[in-house]
């Protein structure tokens, strides 16, 4: 599997990137432009991102509008549904309504920070992204 975690705060960047490593190859960045450069780039190279964590509070472009681009991109490209990145995004705030907001622009999860791994876990099950 082929995650991109994208955060800007180390703590949290440093636990999801050790925590995800078991599950497959990890790219981190630290800022919402960053994480588009990323992105584009893997979608340049046929390397497309099973999974996208995305902070909702991030400088420069924030999470929300990081999934507004990532979308918009992956049907500019013609990606199938079933081929496109999974997206969990995670938060340190009490942001009900940018979480509603993500889940309509097309993310599949939530994390709250910090994280609670069997949660997490649990997430990643039912996205289908690791097994039972």
């Amino acid at each position: 599997m082929r995650i991109l975690i994208a955060e800007d705060d180390y703590v949290s960047r440093t636990f999801l990137y050790k925590f995800l490593s078991n599950y497959g190859e990890c790219d981190v960045t630290v800022d919402g432009i960053e994480a588009l450069e990323v992105f584009i780039m893997s979608l340049d190279e046929g390397q497309h991102y099973d999974l996208i964590c995305l902070d909702i509070m991030m400088p420069e472009v924030d999470g929300v509008n990081v999934l507004k681009t990532i979308r918009v991109l992956e049907d500019e490209r013609k990606i199938p549904a079933d081929k496109k990145s999974k997206v969990i995004m995670t938060t340190a705030l009490n942001a009900t309504e940018k979480v509603k907001n993500a889940f309509e622009i097309g993310a599949e999860g939530y994390a709250v920070k910090p994280i609670d791994i069997d949660k997490f876990v649990e997430v990643l099950r039912k996205l289908e992204l690791i097994e039972q």
